[in-house]
């Protein structure tokens, strides 16, 4: 079992068929340990009714919550979704009581013991949880795999986060729509290239030392990961879209999972899609996992 961590947004999608848990980072932890990880989320919720069923029904999965903050001053993160044909679009509300993760020691002692984290852009929208994400990430071992995930919300990101957390990152996962923002944004070019994701990912490992692997989610179309020496294109699965959240962070958590076992980049291209596609499937981002479906996946993956 590899120690994992999630950092970030903790919160409630408030959609049209009712509210679910979500956020980003507690999407991708749940997922790894589905998948077998010991993983951890690290986030704030309010002492109010949400951050009450938040923990609940974090108690039903396989993951670490035990290190969820309590707010007493702010309430438990919401996000208004509306759907249009499996599409998401956000309101978010702020603030909320995941702008305010606060640097503990046993926060840092999980960051000194981490394999892996993953933190995205949108938790850092206030400076007080900027500040955190960023000591934390610091705070883990030259051995772990830092992972950001570009996440872009408007108006909640800007040139300094993606800078600062691309400056840490051994690995960066972002969406085909988001590659040009970021570009532009951090000032790179990736000239006239006929492939524009591909050379958008150079243009990134070159600006960034510690960045080893740039990862592009196409959605139905897969996934492009690109590393300082090799590349892989991945052409998707076939799934029925019920909707799309949580596919994404299934995606990196999929992609972790083998990452952290030296696979090679078509391995975690595949786990990346099909565990991607499996969640677009179904509704919400934590939804109900068969164990024969994980037995059934993890050898479609590894055969």
């Amino acid at each position: 079992m590899k120690r994992i961590l999630g950092m970030g947004e903790l919160l409630w999608d408030m959609l049209p068929t009712g509210p679910q848990l979500g956020g980003a980072p507690a999407n991708y932890s749940v997922m790894a340990a589905r998948l077998g990880n010991e993983a951890t989320i690290l986030s704030r919720v309010g002492e109010d009714a949400l951050g009450e069923q938040t923990l609940a029904l974090l108690r039903r999965f396989p993951v670490n919550a035990r290190l969820v903050q309590r707010d007493s001053a702010h309430e438990t993160g919401r996000v208004t979704v509306e759907l249009a044909d499996g599409q998401p679009s956000y309101v978010i509300h702020a603030p909320a009581a995941w702008d305010f993760l606060a640097e503990t020691p046993e926060w840092v002692e999980a960051a000194h013991q981490a394999e892996a984290i993953c933190f995205g852009s949108l938790a850092q929208r206030n400076a007080v949880s900027r500040a955190t994400i960023l000591a934390i990430v610091r705070a883990t071992p030259e051995r772990c795999e830092r992972i950001f995930d570009v996440n872009l919300r408007e108006p909640f990101y800007g040139a300094e986060v993606l800078h600062a957390s691309l400056g840490l990152a051994s690995v960066v996962k972002m969406n085909d729509a988001e590659v040009p923002r970021v570009m532009e944004l951090l000032g790179l070019s990736a000239g006239d290239s006929a492939e524009p994701l591909r050379a958008a990912a150079g243009a990134l490992l070159s600006a960034y030392p510690e960045l080893r692997l740039v990862a592009v989610t196409c959605g139905g179309e897969g996934s492009l990961l690109v590393s300082r020496t090799d590349w892989h294109r991945h052409r998707g699965v076939s799934a029925r879209v019920v909707d799309t959240i949580g596919a994404g962070d299934a995606f990196t958590a999929a992609m972790t999972h083998y990452l952290l076992r030296e696979a090679p980049l078509s391995v975690l291209n595949e786990a990346g899609n099909r565990w991607g596609g499996y969640i677009a499937s179904q509704a919400g981002a934590m939804p109900p996992i068969p164990d024969e479906t994980i037995a059934r996946l993890r050898r479609e993956i590894e055969d």
